[in-house]
C-alpha cells in the first residue's frame, strides 16, 4: 500500500482525510528484517533456539507494556530470514522461561510443541543448569538461601520472603520455595562479584535473595528497602545469565552454553577493581 506516493507497511497507521491511497499489485515485496543482532543468536535447530538477550529488552510482551520489540518476536523475525524454508516459523516461539528486562544473558525458546513440553518439564523439575553473575553492594560470603517467596511480603507490594512455617488460612505453606546458591568470585571496592546458581526459578529470585541478605545488586532500584549504606550506581541491574544447560528435547543429550559478560557489565566491574 502507498500513502501519498510513499510505501507504508504499518497496519496500525491511521489514515487521515485527504491522503491518497494506492494499491500497486506489481510492487516488490518487503524483505523480512529483524532488529536482533545476528550475533546474539547463539544456536538454533528444529527444536530450540538459544539467544543472548541484551539488557533493556523484554524477553516476551507484558500486558502492562506497549513495547513490541521483544526478544521472542525479534528472534522469530531472525529465524524467518535465516531459515525461511522451515515450516517451524509459526506465529510465536514457545516460552519456557524469562529473564528480567534489565538482565542480560542466555534464554532458550522452543520451535516445536514437543520441545516446549519436554523443556517445560525440566524447568518444573528444576533440572536446568543456570548460572548468573552479579555485582553486589558490600561484602558477601559463600552461602545458600532456601526460603519461600510471596508477591507482597510486607504489605508494600514488593515481592519477598516470608518467615519459615508461615501458612495461609487453609493451613498451607505460604509462598513458593526458592533456592539460590551464592559463591564469591572476587572482592571489589565496596562490592563483590558473585556467581549465583539457581536451583529454582522464581520471579526476581536472585535480586530478592541478595537484597534480603543485605547485598542488593549494583544498579538495583526496587529491592533496596532495608539497605542503609550508599548504593553504587549503574545504568542497570548488574546481573548476567552466563550459563544455560539442559537435556536437548530432540537428541536427549546434555547441552550447555556459556556467554561472556557484556561490555557494560565489564565496565562496571573494572571500575570497582581493587
Amino acid at each position: 500500500m502507498f500513502l501519498d506516493g510513499n510505501r507504508e507497511t504499518d497496519l496500525a497507521l491511521i489514515v487521515r482525510e485527504g491522503m491518497r491511497i494506492e494499491l500497486r499489485m506489481g510492487a516488490p515485496k518487503v524483505k523480512p528484517a529483524s532488529d536482533l543482532d545476528p550475533k546474539n543468536v547463539v544456536y538454533f535447530d528444529n527444536e530450540i533456539v538459544v539467544v543472548n538477550k541484551p539488557a533493556d529488552v523484554m524477553t516476551v510482551p507484558h500486558p502492562q507494556s506497549e513495547e513490541t520489540a521483544t526478544l521472542d518476536r525479534m528472534t522469530l523475525d531472525h529465524l524467518r530470514i535465516v531459515d525461511k524454508k522451515s515450516k517451524l516459523n509459526r506465529a510465536s516461539l514457545g516460552v519456557v522461561h524469562r529473564i528480567d528486562k534489565d538482565t542480560s544473558g542466555l534464554v532458550v525458546f522452543t520451535r516445536a510443541y514437543s520441545a516446549l513440553q519436554k523443556l517445560s518439564t525440566q524447568f518444573r523439575e528444576h533440572a536446568i543448569e543456570r548460572k548468573y553473575y552479579a555485582i553486589v553492594n558490600g561484602k558477601i560470603t559463600n552461602q545458600t538461601v532456601n526460603n519461600r517467596l510471596v508477591r507482597d511480603a510486607k504489605g508494600d507490594g514488593i515481592r519477598g520472603a516470608v518467615p519459615k512455617g508461615t501458612v495461609n488460612k487453609q493451613g498451607e505453606l505460604l509462598g513458593r520455595r526458592a533456592v539460590t546458591h551464592f559463591e564469591v568470585v572476587e572482592e571489589l571496592k565496596g562490592a563483590t562479584l558473585v556467581a549465583c546458581r539457581l536451583e529454582t526459578g522464581r520471579t526476581h529470585q536472585i535480586r530478592i535473595h541478595l537484597s534480603e541478605l543485605g547485598n542488593p545488586i549494583v544498579g538495583e532500584q526496587v529491592y533496596v528497602r532495608s539497605y542503609k549504606e550508599p548504593l553504587i550506581e549503574a545504568g542497570r541491574v548488574m546481573l548476567h545469565a552466563a550459563e544455560l544447560g539442559f537435556i536437548h528435547p530432540g537428541s536427549g543429550k546434555q547441552v550447555k552454553w556459556e556467554q561472556a559478560l557484556p561490555k557494560d557489565f565489564k565496565k562496571t566491574l573494572n571500575s570497582l577493581k581493587k
